[in-house]
């Protein structure tokens, strides 16, 4: 029992500091996927 208690203390931490990174870094990633559609946009005009 300690030794389960012992894995999961030691892998639960990673796992939330992976889980936190992966949240932060998805809302960065919608940010840039607006940026590149907003800059799709502008060239099209420029072209025009």
């Amino acid at each position: 029992m300690e030794e389960m208690m012992g894995a999961i203390g030691n892998v639960g931490f990673p796992i939330a500091v992976s889980i936190y990174l992966l949240v932060r870094v998805e809302s960065k990633m919608d940010r840039l996927t607006q940026s590149i559609q907003e800059l799709s946009h502008v060239i099209e005009v420029i072209k025009k």
